[in-house]
């Protein structure tokens, strides 16, 4: 019997956060109906980590996190922990092309004939994404940034954050105009609505498409069950904490 796939999300005051989880979920169980599929936030929204991995005989922790930063280096494995759980733990999302393709599917959705070499050469890209204290995870979403532009063929591709220092979205729309660009389009890289994609939407009336947070894009209920897999055969357990 496979193990359960356990999705271990951050959690969000805002409804729409959960929300959009458990429409993830429900791409993952479309997708692999055979899998038993669980869910845990880490702050905020029920049911917390150690509700749920004592009913699980055996399971998978897949992170929902784009970059590993805090939450994935620290708070996870820690709460896994504490949990009294040594279950094997998965990577985080990032980078990935399933995730390139999810943010070519949300501009699409926006308006953006993203299928058009043409359109794409003219067309600049803002990825705003939450920003993080954690250098290495920033230079990671500048990484996906810079691959997006040399896959795709945008005219220009800038990074701005919502909440670590600058740039921010109208700085990177400047930035694209300057670099060229005629077309202005901004991608959140960020998994569900709330707080900091509302801030990037509000930041971003001066672009010419505005994409929705990625969701639960097909995309990447398919990228979870690929970190699951590997993970099931290649993680290292998180030792449980003992007495």
């Amino acid at each position: 019997m496979m193990p359960a796939l356990l999705l271990i999300a951050h959690g969000s005051r805002d409804p729409r956060h959960a929300a959009t989880v458990a429409a993830l979920v429900g791409q993952v169980r479309a997708q692999r109906p055979a899998l038993e599929v669980a869910t845990a936030y880490l702050d905020h929204c029920a049911p917390r980590i150690p509700q749920v991995v004592g009913r699980l005989a055996d399971a998978v922790a897949v992170p929902l996190l784009l970059n590993r930063a805090f939450h994935a280096k620290h708070d996870i494995p820690a709460a896994l922990r504490a949990a009294g759980s040594s279950l094997p733990l998965a990577d985080v999302l990032g980078p990935s092309p399933l995730l390139l393709a999810a943010l070519d599917r949300r501009l699409a959705e926006a308006g953006l004939d993203v299928g058009s070499a043409a359109v794409r050469s003219r067309t600049g890209v803002v990825l705003a994404a939450a920003g993080s204290s954690d250098p290495a995870a920033d230079a990671a979403t500048r990484a996906v940034a810079a691959e997006w532009r040399r896959t795709r063929g945008w005219a220009a591709a800038e990074v701005a954050y919502a909440s670590a220092a600058g740039p921010r979205v109208p700085d990177a729309l400047a930035a694209l105009r300057a670099a060229g660009a005629t077309h202005t389009a901004v991608a959140p890289y960020l998994l569900a609505p709330g707080l900091l994609p509302d801030r990037i939407a509000a930041a971003s009336t001066d672009a010419d498409t505005v994409a929705d947070p990625l969701g639960p894009a097909p995309e990447l209920a398919a990228l979870l069950l690929q970190r699951y897999d590997r993970a099931r055969l290649t993680a290292p357990v998180v030792p449980a904490l003992t007495a």
